[in-house]
């Protein structure tokens, strides 16, 4: 018997194409009556077109997430989570601006549009992950979503300095978007990509070869001006220039926009009211 025949792989252009379409026709991009918070949430638009970005599964990089100061021997290698694996996928799902706007308008706590844009453009992530990887595994490439997947676990534990609360994970969206050519970090520990840091990271695993994305940067902070405006703008004090982010008081507010907003909760004020909040500010080295 003839073996299956695979359809014509997939480009790089493809996906991204195919993602576009997802995000710019999915009813769930766009704030029902029934579930807005308010009134001024109906119609509100979650996510602006996605970025890719394409990452070889035996990067030396994502040996080095294994390494006890950048993660630790608990996160799971690519070809972990899918045997054969050709392709990392990663991908920055961009906040619009009435999402961004909203935040800036109070400094204290959440604007309902971003409490929205995080929970509602989450489940959103989800089901973009979901729809690729049923896409790729029909076209014959088996493929795997960490973020979606049986095996993700993650846990709080106490960081190297003894700090409480760091959360962790067998998968780090944001160290496999740097892997992938996407962004680098900022202060406030978030990814910093051609369209800013205001938004949210998804990823696959995939038999599929994809031609792979340059990555254009060295220095984890490449894109990052240090310029500390996010250590200002954050209602936790948990961001300083010394030391970045600390987990714990960010932890802390965390909790207490759930018990004042549940079943929602966010905060993302080191997201906008910044140079890098739609952006890359700096060209990189």
């Amino acid at each position: 018997m003839d073996a299956p025949r695979l359809a014509p792989p997939l480009t790089g252009g493809d996906i991204t194409k195919m993602a576009e379409r997802f995000i710019a026709t999915h009813t769930g991009n766009c704030i029902s009556e029934h579930i807005a918070i308010s009134s001024r949430s109906v119609g509100l638009k979650i996510f602006d077109q996605p970025l890719f970005a394409f990452g070889a599964p035996d990067d030396a990089l994502f040996v080095r997430l294994r390494e006890p100061e950048v993660i630790g021997p608990h996160v799971l290698a690519p070809d972990e989570w899918l045997t054969g694996a050709q392709t990392v996928i990663a991908f920055f799902l961009p906040f619009t601006a009435a999402v961004r706007e909203a935040n800036k308008k109070g400094m204290s706590w959440p604007a309902e549009e971003w409490l929205h844009a995080r929970i509602e453009g989450q489940a959103l992530l989800a089901a973009l992950l979901v729809y690729l990887r049923e896409v790729l595994t029909d076209r014959g490439y088996s493929s795997v979503a960490p973020q979606i997947d049986g095996r993700f676990c993650s846990r709080t534990e106490a960081g190297r300095d003894g700090e409480s609360g760091i959360f962790t994970s067998n998968w780090s969206e944001r160290h496999v978007a740097y892997i992938c050519g996407l962004g680098t970090f900022g202060l406030s520990r978030g990814l910093i990509t051609e369209k800013g840091v205001a938004g949210r990271f998804g990823s696959l695993v995939t038999r599929l070869f994809v031609e792979r994305t340059q990555r254009p940067y060295t220095d984890l902070y490449a894109y990052c001006l240090h310029c500390g405006v996010c250590v200002g703008n954050c209602p936790a004090r948990a961001i300083s220039i010394e030391k970045g982010k600390a987990h714990s008081p960010c932890a802390a507010f965390l909790d207490r926009t759930l018990q004042k907003h549940s079943p929602r909760y966010g905060c993302g004020k080191c997201q906008v009211k910044v140079p890098c909040e739609a952006k890359r500010p700096r060209v990189s080295p």
